[in-house]
């Protein structure tokens, strides 16, 4: 039987895990999906990823890491999404994961030259995003959870965007028919960000940010979180 599997890439900080859980906790309640259907593979601890064959779908979380250190569990993930795309897994990468299926595909992933992104922000769907199934009954614009100094600078050879804003040109987009990938956090609740941002506040006051204001401006994503439920729809609807 296939599963869908949870690829971990990282944790969370630890002053969050015991109040609020980990990414694959947050993933798999966004999924709606429970027991044996879904299945979580701790890439960045060491353990093996399964073969495409395996798979009925696949989400790559975020990490703490940054894709150009190129860690050896990083770039294992890296070449093992290519053989999903392969194979036409469903795929959805969140943030960390997100980047890796845009190098996997031939972009570019760097440092952002505007700076990190951090906390509540609203993202506009393009045309295209409006006939995506990820992104199905979504309103046009709609708030969403940002974390992120490392970006998809440049897409891959024929990936369709599907979202961005102001400051992430490239929030969201699709390779080929069932590969997506997600700068933003759709699996985060606002307890979540507001953690984040705390954890951050020294380094995000050094940039010379009003962390105060950017805890007042963290409020519920309850749009964004539907890419997690349309994302197991798809994958559960997939030869």
């Amino acid at each position: 039987m296939k599963k869908l599997f949870i690829v971990k890439a990282g944790s969370t900080f630890s002053t969050l895990v015991e109040p609020l859980g980990d990414f694959e906790d947050w993933v798999e309640t966004g999924l709606g999906m429970k027991g044996t259907q879904v299945q979580v593979i701790d890439a960045a601890g060491g353990e093996q990823l399964p073969v495409a064959e395996a798979c009925a779908g696949v989400v790559v979380t975020g990490s703490h890491a940054m894709v150009t250190d190129e860690l050896p569990w990083s770039v294992g993930i890296e070449r093992w999404i290519s053989t999903l795309l392969d194979a036409s897994v469903p795929f959805l990468g969140i943030c960390y994961g997100h980047q890796l299926l845009g190098r996997a595909a031939g972009g570019t992933v760097g440092y952002h030259p505007a700076g990190r992104e951090v906390g509540t922000v609203t993202v506009d769907l393009t045309a295209e995003a409006l006939r995506d199934g990820l992104f199905q009954e979504m309103p046009r614009r709609f708030p969403v959870h940002a974390t992120h100094a490392q970006s998809v600078l440049r897409l891959p050879p024929g990936a369709v965007l599907l979202a961005g804003n102001s400051h992430e040109a490239h929030h969201a987009f699709r390779i080929g028919q069932c590969a997506w990938g997600v700068q933003f956090h759709p699996e985060y609740r606002a307890e979540v960000m507001r953690g984040y941002i705390e954890e951050q506040r020294l380094l995000l006051q050094t940039e010379g940010r009003d962390v105060d204001a950017m805890m007042a401006m963290v409020s519920d994503t309850a749009d964004a979180g539907k890419v997690l439920r349309n994302f197991a729809t798809l994958a559960s609807q997939a030869p």
